[in-house]
């Protein structure tokens, strides 16, 4: 391979005031492990992996971290990024998600997917999508 440029992408970061006790949240949701956690850093991944060994979703403490508003309003903090969740059954995927401690927001703007904030605030989407599920190049379930 030499000196060929190889780029793969490592994780999502999301900025938060306790990157411990969001990382909870989305081990909780996803059924993933905690790879990595520290004072200032907490990242979660696929079960029995080691840390990078597939994209992951690292949780960074930011003091001044403001959760966005969603949908936008005019001079208030925007959403710059959101995750989305393909699942199987989205009534169930959305009882399991509050019930770890997601909340679900109050405007809705499609029956085929649900959007939900986590407890620090960041907008997330249950999306129903049965065909990747079927599908054999869905990874990382």
């Amino acid at each position: 391979m030499g000196d060929e440029l190889k780029i793969k992408m490592y994780a999502c970061t999301l900025d938060c005031k306790d990157p411990y006790e969001l990382a909870k949240f989305y081990a909780a949701l996803l059924n993933w492990e905690i790879v990595f956690q520290d004072e200032d850093y907490a990242c979660v991944g696929v079960p029995g992996t080691n840390q990078g060994a597939y994209p992951g979703i690292t949780f960074q403490r930011n003091p001044e971290y403001q959760p966005p508003v969603w949908p936008e309003q005019p001079d208030a903090q925007q959403q710059m990024a959101h995750l989305d969740f393909a699942v199987n059954n989205l009534e169930k995927a959305v009882q399991y998600a509050v019930h770890s401690g997601a909340r679900i927001a109050d405007q809705q703007f499609s029956d085929s997917w649900t959007v939900l904030f986590d407890p620090a605030g960041h907008p997330f989407c249950l999306c129903e999508m049965k065909s990747i599920f079927e599908s054999p190049h869905f990874a990382l379930l």
